[in-house]
Order: C-alpha cells, then structure tokens, then sequence
C-alpha cells in the first residue's frame, strides 16, 4: 500500500484537512496490526474497524478514557470498568477478554488493539461480528454498527468508513 497516498487522502476526507502526529500513529498502529496479525482482512472489514476507532475516540485516533467527569463516570453502573480503549469497552467481564488485569488496562495500544480487531471480528461485544455485514456478498456499513452500538450514529460511521475504503482501494492501485 502506498501510505503516503493513503494518509494525504483521509487527512482531507476524514480529517478535515488535518491529523495530529497521534492521529498519525494511531492510523499506523492500526495498519500495523492488521498486516502482522490478519493479514487476510479484507479492506471493506478493515475501513469499517478505523471508522469505528475514529468515532469511538472522539477522532484522537489513541486509546481514549470514557468522556465524563469522575462524578458522571462514578455514577456508570460498570465503574470502575468504564470505556477504555479504540472502541471504549466496558464491564470488567468485557475487558478481561481482552486481557485487561484492571481499569486502564485497555488504554495501553497492545489490549486496545487486541479488543478492537478481535472484538469486531469475532463478535465479543453484541454477539455481532464483522462478517455478518461486511462480506463477498454484500458491504453494509451502516448496519454494522451493531457490533459495537446498536444503531448509535450509525450513517456517521458508515461515512467515515466509506472514506477509509476509497482511500485503501486507491492506495493500494
């Protein structure tokens, strides 16, 4: 993949004309992974993870904490395990799958990429998993927001993921 062409096309389709240096990494953190560790993901599964990572972290792109002051977060029925991570998971059942030993496990890149690319492949957060929506048949990235969050902002991620697509396909020509 030619990831200069990539990163120059979601700065401005995704980004806004703009990434941070952490937005950077993250992106990169994020190929990584994927190449070293499922390499036979397909791009439309691989365009819809880094959808979902930009909205799930509030487009930082790094292992985020649950937005909300201590009080707000104190008052969460799952505190201490409050969203953590690329995809912000919760319940301390949840994290451990992931291999989180305690609360701020999942803000370390190795635990947030393992929760991010196993739980949306193998359908560890809803019982919904990427293949169900995003396969040879069909690519639907709206209603995979059910792997994370039932229909939550479903058409926003599904934009994001549609720019994250082009961008792979044309950086990989």
């Amino acid at each position: 993949m030619n990831r200069e062409y990539f990163f120059n096309r979601i700065r401005q389709s995704v980004f806004g004309g703009k990434m941070t240096q952490p937005q950077v990494e993250g992106v990169t953190n994020i190929l990584n992974y994927r190449d070293k560790n499922w390499p036979k993901m397909s791009d439309d599964e691989l365009a819809y993870l880094l959808a979902t990572v930009v909205h799930e972290t509030a487009h930082k792109m790094q292992p985020i904490r649950e937005m909300g002051g201590e009080r707000y977060l104190r008052s969460k029925k799952y505190y201490p395990w409050v969203g953590e991570g690329l995809v912000q998971v919760t319940w301390k059942e949840n994290a451990v799958k992931f291999g989180a030993k305690k609360p701020g496990d999942l803000l370390t890149w190795p635990i947030a990429l393992r929760a991010a690319f196993e739980g949306m492949i193998k359908g560890m957060f809803t019982g919904k998993k990427l293949a169900d929506y995003i396969n040879k048949n069909r690519v639907d990235y709206v209603g995979a927001r059910r792997i994370i969050n039932g229909t939550d902002r479903a058409k926003l991620v599904a934009g994001y993921a549609r720019a994250f697509r082009d961008a792979l396909k044309q950086a990989n020509q």
